[in-house]
């Protein structure tokens, strides 16, 4: 992992568990971890929802660990006058949470766990404290009943808070058959993989600085999460000297009869993200229609021979994009391969410049060479090249780019929720921006042309891959709100995305490119804003 990369790191449940034992064997007393724990999210729920808590709090604790933060909580909020009822699923078993639900109780109402399912009262907030990073499986019991109740209590209007996350959501795989399904997830020093595959369970997610300190960025393998402020730092100024040629060339071959649209969405995007001039390279029925509906970029056929390659690439171009619109024939695939044999510089493949390769991905590792190379699969695009079952890749997805970036000796940026992003030399990165405004058809020709930009700019195709999938769901973002600008962080509630189009996404695209590095406002290491409809 390089030294200048994004902070926060995206771990299991073992390498989670793993931190915290490395500051506790490092001199942190397990306690203070726990209390500063219960301090942030205090401070943090004062902040975000001061009108939820004057209606009041009810907390769920749970017998370990998370429900000795949830008493820390509890504390820390009754102490400022609000009132505070604490439902007890389980007694607390570790000494920890012991001692701090002594110092709770006389600030606190206490409900056992038989009482509260014919409770009638609303509190504003209610707290998920039962089950922490830890633990796996379906709840059971009394837990099983608070997950329930904390989930009536989200229907009656209640703001419902996850302690570390959602009761019911494994942290390592995401899976979740009876969860609580939370507005606002708090979680400390890192964010969980289970967070970013069940985003939806989450609502939105903040990332805590407790104090782990350098254990929080231990080297085992956790990849980062992408953020703004390392956007910001890798995306590179527009002099103010610039013309069309410093601002690069970039040529998209693509664009089939009767799939023409694919590669204009893909030059719309580029010309949105900074490129100096596209060239659209396209079918020659497919050339009148390119014209048309953009005339901000130069058209060409698709070239025939060396000396047409020559004038609409080879001489032309500082870097190419190949796949939006292009088609599965046996000329598409030729195509692929003369345009690659001839050209040296960076280039991105992307949809059917990956799908003439299905079951074949020894002849593209040989076509990919030694350049800069970005591959950005979706998962069934991924499946069918490295001729892997989609659930395999679905439950690999944190490590299979990886070992399939190796092979080819490319980059893979492999799509999904979240983004991943492999370079053949093992580094990883993780992207979680966007929603589902980017599930539909020609989501993905944007990113090609937004990625395909950033490489031909940045000539670093693991870089540009991470910050072209950060610019993507960032723009799917702001799409949805409506201000177009920052999520309030009061927003209890997700923004509906039904009705919102890719065109939305690329009117957003001027807004998504950081101006300026972000101030950090501890305890805050990342925020993640809440996805889905119905969250």
């Amino acid at each position: 992992m390089r030294d200048d990369w994004p902070r926060v790191l995206v771990v299991d449940s073992e390498q989670s568990a793993a931190r915290d034992a490395a500051a506790i064997a490092g001199g942190v007393p397990s306690r203070a971890l726990m209390q500063r724990a219960g301090a942030a999210m205090a401070g943090e729920l004062m902040l975000r929802a001061p009108r939820r808590l004057a209606g009041g709090v009810r907390v769920f604790a749970g017998p370990g660990n998370n429900g000795g933060d949830a008493w820390v909580v509890a504390r820390a909020l009754a102490a400022t006058g609000i009132a505070v009822r604490v439902v007890e699923a389980a007694p607390p078993k570790t000494p920890d949470a012991i001692a701090e639900r002594a110092l709770a109780v006389p600030f606190v109402t206490l409900d056992g766990p038989g009482s509260f399912g014919t409770s009638e009262r609303s509190e504003g907030v209610t707290i998920d404290g039962l089950l922490g990073t830890g633990s796996s499986g379906t709840p059971r019991g009394a837990i099983a009943d608070c997950v329930s109740a904390i989930n009536e209590a989200r229907t009656r209007g209640a703001l419902v808070v996850a302690i570390d996350l959602p009761t019911g959501l494994d942290a390592t795989t995401g899976e979740a058959t009876h969860a609580v399904q939370a507005d606002l997830t708090f979680t400390f020093g890192a964010v969980k993989r289970g967070h970013l595959v069940t985003r939806q369970a989450c609502g939105t997610i903040v990332v805590l600085d407790i104090g782990l300190g350098a254990h929080a960025s231990r080297k085992d393998g956790a990849p980062p999460i992408v953020d703004e402020a390392w956007v910001f730092r890798n995306v590179p100024p527009i002099a103010a000297d610039a013309h069309k040629g410093t601002r690069k060339k970039l040529a998209i071959v693509g664009g089939a009869p009767g799939m023409a649209g694919a590669s204009i969405l893909a030059a719309r995007a580029a010309m949105r993200s900074g490129i100096g001039m596209v060239r659209l390279v396209v079918a020659p029925e497919s050339l009148a229609v390119v014209q048309a509906a953009e005339p901000f970029a130069l058209a060409g056929s698709w070239p025939g021979d060396a000396k047409s390659l020559e004038r609409e690439v080879l001489s032309w171009a500082d870097g190419v994009v190949i796949g939006p619109g292009l088609g599965r024939s046996t000329e598409s695939r030729a195509l692929v391969e003369r345009v690659l044999a001839s050209w040296q510089g960076p280039v991105l493949l992307d949809a059917d410049a990956l799908n003439v390769f299905d079951g074949d991905a020894d002849a593209l590792a040989r076509a990919v060479g030694q350049r800069q190379v970005l591959l950005t699969p979706h998962p069934a695009e991924f499946s069918r090249l490295a001729s892997m079952k989609i659930e395999q890749v679905l439950s690999e997805r944190f490590g299979v780019g990886a070992v399939f970036a190796k092979r080819l000796g490319a980059t893979v940026l492999f799509k999904g929720t979240p983004t991943t992003i492999s370079g053949p030399n093992g580094d990883r990165l993780v992207s979680a921006a966007g929603n589902p405004v980017l599930a539909a058809a020609g989501s993905g020709d944007i990113l090609s042309g937004i990625a395909g930009t950033l490489l031909t700019q940045i000539g670093d195709a693991l870089t540009a891959g991470a910050v072209g999938a950060w610019i993507h769901g960032r723009a799917a973002e702001i799409a949805v709100l409506p201000d177009k600008g920052r999520a309030p962080r009061s927003a209890p509630r997700t923004p509906r995305v039904r009705g919102f189009t890719l065109e939305d996404v690329l009117l957003a695209l001027p807004s998504c490119w950081p101006r300026a590095a972000p101030l950090p406002r501890y305890p805050v290491l990342l925020e993640l804003p809440a996805v889905g409809e119905g969250a």
